[in-house]
């Protein structure tokens, strides 16, 4: 029991020695460890979205997504990053440029899934005049015109379109197309053409409408 008692004493008194030390050398290890992680931080998010991915499967190898500014498809993805092949958004056409998205990205912004896209696409494009001519009198010939270049892919379209709503159980706009008339801040006349499309074909149908738009259009303006 001496020898006990003699031994925790003599290790009181060296601690109370370096006692001082001793926590210098803990706030070091801190020091040194907080560095660490600062210094390694992108990388452990990078981790943790790597992870968030595979538990949570937003998407998939092919899909077209969004992950903030970013449109693309999923080209590969690792724990570090996620490749995209890069669409333009407006015309649905690759860009040729590949994106490396870092995955801490993956956690702080919002992640779109937008494959229904790579197929079918619900097309807007506004047409802008001023007000010399009454569009209402030639809207129901560009009803027409949108429906006849529809007729070919309409059921194809409808079973999609009902496909997508089933899926994601909600309503979409189509299969039909639709125009609205209105007007802008300056008091211009706005045409808005929705079209739901196959993706390839967006453009096309695009050109066709804005020509009759524009024949029509000029017709009725030469006969006021």
């Amino acid at each position: 029991m001496v020898n006990n008692i003699f031994t925790l004493l003599v290790i009181v008194f060296i601690f109370n020695i370096w006692s001082s030390e001793i926590q210098r050398f803990a706030f070091s290890i801190a020091a040194f460890i907080v560095a660490i992680v600062l210094a390694t931080r992108e990388f452990i998010q990078c981790f943790i979205g790597f992870v968030y991915i595979l538990t949570s499967r937003p998407f998939r190898i092919g899909d077209w997504i969004q992950v903030g500014k970013y449109y693309g498809e999923v080209h590969s993805n690792d724990w570090a990053k996620l490749t995209l092949l890069e669409v333009n958004k407006h015309d649905y056409q690759y860009t040729g440029k590949t994106l490396y998205v870092p995955n801490s990205q993956l956690i702080t912004s919002v992640i779109k899934n937008l494959n229904f896209l790579k197929r079918y696409a619900m097309h807007h494009f506004t047409i802008v005049r001023d007000d010399s001519v009454n569009p209402f009198i030639f809207i129901d010939t560009l009803h027409e015109k949108a429906n006849l270049y529809c007729i070919e892919f309409k059921e194809v379209a409808m079973r999609y379109n009902q496909l997508i709503e089933n899926r994601l159980d909600i309503s979409i706009a189509g299969p039909e197309p639709h125009i609205q008339v209105s007007t802008s801040e300056l008091g211009d006349t706005q045409v808005v053409f929705s079209i739901f499309c196959p993706t390839e074909k967006a453009l096309g149908i695009e050109q066709k409408l804005t020509a009759d738009f524009m024949q029509l259009w000029f017709e009725n303006k030469k006969v006021e």
